[in-house]
């Protein structure tokens, strides 16, 4: 589901006026856009992180413990993102790389939250919910857009980030709700979160939801949908699922993810057509 917005989209037309400003790298001024274009391989290499996230830390807590395997994972996701904002722009081993440790200390905030906290999924999915809604309406407030073909500015780039931890953590509270506290275990939780992902593209195509509506909407179920197919490989089969192990499952995840990547870094297919933003200038 490819995410556009006429008004915002960098690669399609020239920036607006307020828009420009001299490149700074990790600077305020206007830059080259650092997320990739939303293709078929933006969705299977999301997908894909989606469970390795899961079940790479659930393999950590198990491992080095709650708080080693916590400290780990932010100090990954910090040294990736910084890395992330420092980069001049789109480099697929980079984002992907900071979007897979998002995925994992997404995954361990809502486990930290629901197993040291005590709350139940119930309530942690409503709390991330506001959350991201906080996020976004912050985000809509200061650009007056939420599109990702936007992400031109560190502020952007922040309110993007700080957008998609939140989905990631919402993502999985909302799988282990249905999963556990509503019993319906992890495979027919991935099916359905599967049929529900389709919701998206059929309102875009059929009933005219808004591009950027739909594809946040499909952006948040890609974390609960890969997760949930994850967990049911790795949980044993007194879980109902195939008992290969959170750590060998996370294995298997990531040389597909890796090889995706390599590719993409290779043949460019993801990379942003984009006009620099001095060559605006004058």
């Amino acid at each position: 589901m490819a995410e556009t917005d006429s008004r915002t989209t960098t690669h399609r037309q020239p920036m607006t006026a307020p828009e420009r400003g001299a490149y700074r790298p990790g600077g305020a001024g206007a830059g080259l856009s650092k997320v990739p274009e939303v293709t078929a391989w933006f969705w299977i290499v999301k997908i894909l992180t989606t469970g390795m996230g899961e079940t790479a830390s659930d393999f950590l807590a198990r491992t080095l413990g709650p708080i080693p395997a916590g400290c780990l994972g932010l100090a990954g996701l910090t040294a990736l993102l910084v890395l992330q904002f420092r980069a001049s722009r789109y480099r697929p081993w980079l984002y992907w790389s900071a979007i897979v440790m998002v995925s994992v200390f997404g995954t361990m905030a809502a486990d930290v939250v629901h197993v040291v906290v005590g709350l139940p999924y119930t309530v942690s999915a409503v709390g991330f919910t506001l959350a991201l809604a906080a996020v976004l309406a912050l985000w809509y407030a200061s650009e007056r857009t939420l599109s990702i073909h936007s992400i031109h500015t560190t502020r952007r780039e922040f309110f993007y980030w700080a957008t998609v931890l939140t989905t990631f953590a919402l993502g999985t509270a909302v799988g282990d709700l249905t999963a556990g506290t509503l019993h319906l275990g992890y495979l027919p939780s991935g099916f359905l979160f599967a049929a529900l992902i389709v919701l998206p593209v059929l309102g875009r195509r059929f009933l005219g939801l808004n591009a950027v509506a739909a594809f946040w909407a499909a952006y948040i179920l890609t974390r609960p949908l890969g997760a949930s197919f994850a967990d049911w490989m790795g949980v044993p089969a007194a879980r109902d699922g195939l008992g290969w192990g959170t750590g060998l499952v996370s294995l298997a995840l990531l040389v597909p993810i890796a090889t995706l990547v390599g590719y993409l870094q290779v043949s460019r297919a993801d990379t942003p057509q984009q006009v620099h933003p001095t060559a605006l200038a004058g």
